[in-house]
């Protein structure tokens, strides 16, 4: 059986270890690895839990490559994602508040009470 140091490229090998680790995190990085599994949990033959995981390790680069952004768009971990939300939900508002006042809802309450009809019984 051979030792690590019979293996001179192996990261195990020697003084150069810490170059090979960061070969391997630039390899895994640049291509990308996928880590996928299940945990189903069972009793009596009844599906109690399931647990799906999935874990996806790429350069962010690589990662807008393969269509996955989604931390761009997320208002909770992107600046300009929640101030493109906030814009775009107060958008909306004017223009549903621009819809109303052209339809003639009213204003306030107070002037939707004065035209109601009053129906004295």
């Amino acid at each position: 059986m051979g030792t690590a140091s019979s293996f001179p490229d192996s990261p195990l090998g020697g003084g150069s270890s810490g170059a090979n680790l960061a070969d391997i995190l630039e390899r895994v990085l640049d291509k990308g690895i996928v880590i996928a599994g299940d945990i189903k949990i069972n009793l009596l033959d009844i599906e109690l839990l399931t647990i799906k995981l999935r874990l996806i390790v790429a350069s962010v680069d690589k990662a807008k490559e393969m269509g996955i952004d989604w931390w761009e768009h997320d208002p909770a971990l992107s600046s300009g994602a929640r101030s493109k939300e906030l814009a775009r939900e107060n958008a909306e508002l004017k223009e549903r508040l621009a819809a109303l006042e052209a339809r003639g809802v009213p204003e306030s309450l107070d002037t939707a009470r004065e035209r109601e009809p009053r129906h004295d019984h």
